[in-house]
């Protein structure tokens, strides 16, 4: 499985990102799908995650009622939608897939993208 992030930029605080990520090849047997982010000098990070069947989803404390994942089954794209930012989310966001059928907010995924940069400036 190929995972490509995209949407990353530079925004101000208050604002908002969606950012993509695209799954191509062999995505049967993906339970779960996150998002992880790293910001300089620290570890990476769970920011959120869904089910492949969409139906459940999970949110890090420090985002939960800012971001929202969702999924677009027929472009087998999984999105964040992050709003109200804060400079402390400035981080290299990844997204991740999982073929276990347990949730983790451990960095314990199968497959990553490449991360894609969002800089929150003050």
């Amino acid at each position: 499985v190929q995972l490509q992030a995209s949407g990353g930029g530079l925004v101000q605080a208050g604002g908002s990102l969606r950012l993509s990520c695209a799954a191509s090849g062999r995505t049967f047997g993906t339970y779960y799908m996150g998002w992880f982010r790293q910001a300089p000098g620290k570890e990476r990070e769970f920011a959120a995650a869904m089910s492949w069947s969409g139906y459940s989803t999970y949110y890090a404390d420090s985002v939960k009622g800012r971001f929202t994942i969702s999924r677009d089954s027929a472009k087998n794209t999984v999105y964040l939608q992050m709003s109200s930012l804060k400079p402390e989310d400035t981080a290299v966001y990844y997204c991740a897939g999982r073929k276990r059928p347990s949730l983790t907010t451990t960095p314990d995924y199968h497959y990553w993208g490449q991360g894609t940069l969002v800089t929150v400036s003050s």
